[in-house]
């Protein structure tokens, strides 16, 4: 039997273990990033996950959200991390193990859960559907897994809101197509309301938050994430690239820098 086609760019096929340790500093990154946590507060409060319930966190990552919803669930509930990515869920798990938490991680794919039907009360799902080839169906699988009344949030970025500056007319757009063409479904922000009714569910809450950059951290993982495929597709030079991070950098020193782009999310609930 030949391999399916891997569905995320964070499934084992499609990441190297060299690579853990660069994408886990992007994810802190982001995780630190003041829009990234009203949102994920807001998500959080409004999922309202509570003692005894059995919580999902899907694409689960270094385990950061899987770790919050274990300790609201918490201490007859259990909440599971699913994560393809085998360096990531070593990251989570010893993470968990420092902070003392009790939440778990397993090898898992967003298209096909390794959970029976109506097993959850809470699923999350951040940052996921992005890298989804086909994110239907990943929320039709998060519906098959949660029980009647139960809730699910949905986070998303949109790539198309990327905005940088200062760059060039030349530079801007090539780096944009970069961060649009990172994944394989760019547009999953504005679309996690119509996925989560397409599946049955009924949408309750949506909310959105624009992920700003430090200007002091400039440039920060993802813009050189960035600006290497740009090099390496040959969009983007290295000088031009030495050239518009010092461009940047002076922009930050007279509080004319901007990096941003916006994230959405949706919470809805399976009827009963």
């Amino acid at each position: 039997m030949t391999d399916p086609p891997p569905s995320s760019a964070f499934r084992t096929a499609n990441i190297d273990p060299a690579v853990t340790e660069r994408l886990t500093a992007v994810l802190d990154v982001q995780a630190a990033n003041p829009g990234v946590r009203r949102l994920r507060a807001w998500a959080h409060e409004r999922l309202g996950a509570h003692p005894g319930e059995r919580a999902l966190d899907i694409g689960s990552g270094t385990g950061s959200e899987t770790q919050v919803l274990a300790a609201a669930v918490a201490p007859e509930g259990h909440a599971v991390g699913v994560e393809p990515n085998p360096g990531l869920r070593a990251v989570a798990e010893r993470r968990a193990a420092e902070a003392g938490s009790p939440a778990r991680f397993l090898e898992g794919d967003a298209l096909a859960l390794p959970l029976p039907d109506a097993d959850a009360d809470v699923v999350w799902c951040e940052r996921v559907l992005q890298h989804v080839t086909d994110p239907t169906r990943a929320v039709a699988e998060m519906a098959r897994v949660l029980r009647p009344g139960g809730r699910v949030a949905l986070l998303d970025t949109d790539w198309a809101t990327f905005l940088l500056h200062p760059a060039t007319a030349e530079v801007h757009p090539a780096l944009a197509a970069i961060a649009w063409g990172t994944a394989a479904t760019p547009h999953a922000g504005r679309s996690l309301a119509g996925w989560l009714a397409g599946a049955g569910l009924t949408v309750d809450h949506t909310g959105a938050d624009v992920l700003l950059a430090d200007p002091y951290a400039v440039p920060r993982p993802l813009l050189r994430a960035i600006c290497t495929t740009a090099i390496e597709r040959g969009l983007l030079t290295e000088e031009r690239r030495d050239r518009l991070y010092d461009d940047l950098d002076a922009a930050a020193e007279r509080g004319a820098f901007h990096l941003s782009v916006t994230m959405f999310t949706a919470v809805a609930h399976r009827p009963r």
